[in-house]
């Protein structure tokens, strides 16, 4: 049976659980991250993610960047990376701070042993692992030891890989571990302004499943829109983790313009809540709602003549009718040769107690 992870007060593995990833959306500026995290917890959000890295702890000098952004198209990672990264670490006690007073749960994702150290210190209650760190074995090692749940990204990986990084995790004594099936590619189905809808690759949530059917399974959602994240809980999501800004016009960052805003942040949870009330359960029953339809709706033996008081009933003195109050048709065989008891006037349900 797949097990639930708590988050702070929350379960995953029961109703999605939607993570804002913000990232560095707030382009250096504290009073916007501010601003992030009460519009993000004001659109129903239960978490609200960040990144916290140095250029020079991520990404060695002149690496190509694999993204696409006009604003940084000269520059190499290391470049990028610099222009972004290198928060004060004052930060983040304080916007820890409006997180519990907006009461939206704050992670962070760390690139560095020193940074998860950090965090783990400061009280963070689960750690979120880059897609780019999952094969980064030592680090997984060493922050499942924590023992705090573990949000790991599966993008550009295999599936070796994949199993790999969770025996990495059990071994260092933590379970705790969410799987997010993720594309790598930013964004999602498109590349050169052209759509290529399959790389989204829904299925592979089943097919996480199917594979580690005892931790629950989420979605870190790249494409274009939340029309995938709400789709990805149809299918059995039951974390969502998605790009998230509050201007998608704002530059510096190659994330504003392909997140959701907090309207559409709303709208996607709203109506992934909706989708997981309609999927239900897989237990088949006569549901409240259909008690006096399956009264009035199934159909009963009718005569189809009178029937007087002691004839022996044959098959060509029956039907079948609405409603369902009476003898049901698959007891047929057992009131043929029975004699009735009283008279069954033309167009009568039948019940037991006529022939018996």
């Amino acid at each position: 049976m797949k097990k639930t992870i708590k988050i702070g007060e929350k379960e995953i593995g029961l109703n999605p659980y939607f993570v804002a990833e913000y990232g560095v959306n707030h382009n250096g500026s504290l009073e916007r991250a501010k601003e992030a995290i009460v519009a993000a917890a004001r659109a129903g959000a239960d978490a609200i993610k960040f990144q916290t890295y140095t250029a020079d702890e991520l990404v060695c000098k002149e690496t190509p960047k694999f993204w696409e952004f006009e604003d940084d198209k000269d520059k190499d990672q290391h470049q990028a990376y610099e222009e972004l990264g290198n928060q004060p670490k004052e930060w983040w006690p304080e916007l820890m701070k409006v997180c519990e007073e907006n009461k939206i749960e704050f992670l962070t994702t760390c690139f560095s042993t020193e940074t998860a150290d950090y965090f783990n210190e400061l009280g963070m209650k689960a750690f979120k692992v880059a897609s780019s760190d999952m094969s980064t074995l030592p680090f997984l090692e060493h922050i499942a030891k924590y023992g705090k749940p573990i949000i790991l990204s599966t993008g550009a990986s295999t599936m070796k890989e994949i199993h790999e990084a969770v025996d990495t995790i059990d071994r260092a004594g933590n379970r705790q571990i969410i799987l997010l099936h993720c594309t790598l590619c930013y964004p999602t189905m498109y590349k050169d302004k052209n759509p290529h809808f399959e790389d989204a690759n829904l299925n592979l949530i089943q097919t996480l499943e199917e594979e580690f059917p005892e931790y629950p399974i989420g979605i870190s959602d790249h494409t274009l829109g939340n029309f995938s994240s709400m789709i990805a809980v149809a299918m059995g999501a039951t974390m969502v983790e998605k790009h998230y800004t509050t201007d998608k016009t704002l530059g510096k960052s190659a994330d504003h313009w392909f997140s959701v805003d907090p309207n559409e942040l709303s709208t996607m949870i709203q109506f992934s809540k909706i989708i997981e009330t309609l999927k239900g359960s897989k237990e088949k029953k006569v549901f409240d709602c259909e008690k006096e339809t399956r009264v009035n709706d199934k159909r009963s033996i009718v005569s189809k003549i009178e029937i007087p008081e002691g004839t022996v009933i044959t098959r060509e003195m029956l039907t079948f009718k609405r409603p369902g109050t009476g003898i049901w048709p698959k007891d047929i065989n057992r009131l043929i040769g029975e004699k009735s008891t009283v008279t069954i006037p033309a167009d009568t349900v039948i019940k037991w107690d006529d022939i018996l």
